[in-house]
């Protein structure tokens, strides 16, 4: 069922998720190379760790993040700056009609989830789970 301008309401095509799953692969493979030229990257370990793909497959956002590590932020703006090499690196794998331009964002479940554990071992709240 298709909602309004065109997006599916029921959530991302299988397609999509084909798509998606297939760019965080390319991205951690280009990643685990690190064959960046920008100095702010050099070094640097990222982790792809989920990419959504728009329904027209022109942007893929990917949720990236450093492990054991919480300054992503500072990353990001290289990051941005290097979306052109990455997506030349996505066409020279993939083989779409249209390859989709990479946005980062910080990816921040895992802080929300040890935010939320810490919650449920708080006293206060074992005691009322008791």
């Amino acid at each position: 069922m298709k909602g309004p301008a065109g997006i599916a309401a029921d959530g991302p095509s299988t397609r999509q998720l084909r798509v998606a799953e297939e760019v965080r692969r390319v991205l951690s493979d280009v990643f685990a190379r690190t064959e960046f030229r920008d100095p702010e990257l050099f070094d640097v370990h990222v982790t792809v760790t989920e990419v959504r793909i728009s329904p027209d497959f022109r942007h893929a956002t990917a949720f990236v993040a450093r492990l054991g590590r919480t300054d992503i932020d500072e990353v990001l703006p290289a990051l941005k700056r290097s979306a052109p090499f990455l997506r030349k690196a996505l066409s020279k794998t993939m083989r779409l009609r249209i390859v989709p331009e990479v946005h980062f964002q910080p990816d921040t479940a895992l802080d929300n989830a040890m935010e939320l554990d810490q919650i449920l071992r708080s006293p206060e709240v074992r005691r009322d789970l008791d």
